[in-house]
């Protein structure tokens, strides 16, 4: 069993982290503060081969597997969750097109996304529908060699700065099964009866865009149906796996971003004529958070690891890297406002910042109730 990175995912990580340091940090509390998308790091990022990384090199990606993926991930988390989350974000939704899309389908929405010329968003939550996917009543009807779509999607990241969407909606109401007759479909931001609304007031991550969509007799053609008719639902939760596991990757960046600003607070600042980081008590929490970052980060690569290469376990292995590293992500930035006191609660430190971002990761692509209940389903599935 080999846990050693190979050169080039230790070089990935470098150029990763050089970025971040140089183009992300020196931004996070400005954009943070007005809530405003950080187009020109995005466009840095985009300059530097940096976006969505998990398009194969044959559409203009970088072809990364699940694991380099997540060491990307970490590296743009530890730096500021929210221009984290644009930067990493800009490809959501592309795993639908790279598993099921057509050849015309991948050249015309893979190609601008891998070279930051478009914006890819993933459309499934509605007001009424989070953890109860199959619940989504956004429906597309066919009209022609057209689908007209009707509906509301809500909370989706890049939502009003996204040229297009792939949007799960329910296209055979009559079908029999409960997981039956959803289909997802792309759908251009610029079509006539599409409105974004931006989402403000977030706690964290408010960098990163996220808005209510409105589809209002929207129109696409037919061949921007994404796989099989009907089977939309089956596609989604293909993939979730993988995408809990990036989630788990986010948190690991945010709890060992934490880790490491505590621990610089606790050299600089003194009390009682010393350093606090000489104090028994700063020195155990210091010890825990970093310690727990290193578990977090073991059982996030396992899981990433298995996705690529262990079908028979990744669905358990996600659902236990998103729920503990999230966790991890809470505790630690919890921790880290704690040693920097008074001053870890203005946003004069970077402490504040991670407090806030650091709970997104318990909530989105399935709470922690949602994991915890999948691992028990899987532990009882194995015993059976």
């Amino acid at each position: 069993m080999d846990f050693e990175l190979t050169d080039e995912q230790k070089q990935l990580r470098k150029a990763v982290r050089d970025f971040a340091d140089a183009e992300i940090r020196p931004l996070a509390s400005e954009y943070d503060r007005a809530e405003k998308y950080p187009w020109e790091v995005v466009e840095k990022a985009a300059e530097n081969g940096l976006l969505a990384p998990q398009i194969p090199m044959e559409y203009g990606g970088a072809g990364y597997d699940v694991l380099e993926t997540a060491i990307f991930t970490e590296e743009l988390f530890a730096a500021d969750p929210g221009i984290g989350l644009c930067v990493s974000s800009t490809g959501f939704g592309t795993e639908a097109l790279i598993e099921f899309g057509t050849d015309e389908q991948k050249t015309r929405f893979l190609e601008p996304v891998a070279v930051g010329e478009s914006i890819s968003g993933a459309a499934i939550s509605e007001p009424d529908s989070g953890s109860d996917v199959s619940s989504v009543s956004t429906r597309a009807e066919k009209d022609g060699d057209e689908w007209v779509i009707n509906g509301n999607k809500m909370w989706i990241t890049n939502g009003s700065v996204g040229d297009f969407f792939v949007i799960l909606c329910e296209t055979d109401p009559e079908a029999e099964g409960r997981y039956d007759g959803f289909s997802q479909i792309i759908v251009e931001s610029d079509r006539d009866g599409f409105e974004a609304d931006k989402i403000t007031g977030k706690m964290g991550i408010r960098a990163s865009d996220t808005a209510e969509l409105i589809l209002d007799d929207v129109r696409v053609p037919e061949e921007n149906l994404v796989g099989t008719r009907g089977m939309g639902f089956l596609q989604v939760m293909q993939f979730f796996d993988e995408t809990r596991t990036g989630v788990a990757a986010q948190a690991v960046g945010i709890a060992r971003g934490a880790a490491e600003r505590a621990l610089e607070y606790a050299e600089e600042r003194e009390q009682f004529g010393r350093p606090i980081g000489d104090f028994q008590a700063i020195q155990h929490k210091l010890a825990e958070m970093h310690t727990n970052v290193e578990a977090a980060r073991t059982l996030t690569h396992k899981s990433a690891w298995s996705v690529d290469n262990a079908e028979g376990q990744l669905t358990k292995l996600a659902s236990m890297a998103k729920e503990f590293a999230s966790r991890t992500a809470v505790e630690n930035a919890d921790d880290c406002v704690q040693i920097h006191g008074g001053a870890g609660y203005v946003d004069d430190f970077d402490a504040e910042r991670f407090y806030r971002d650091a709970k997104i990761t318990q909530i989105y692509e399935g709470t922690t109730e949602i994991q915890k209940n999948i691992i028990t389903r899987e532990l009882r599935d194995e015993n059976s």
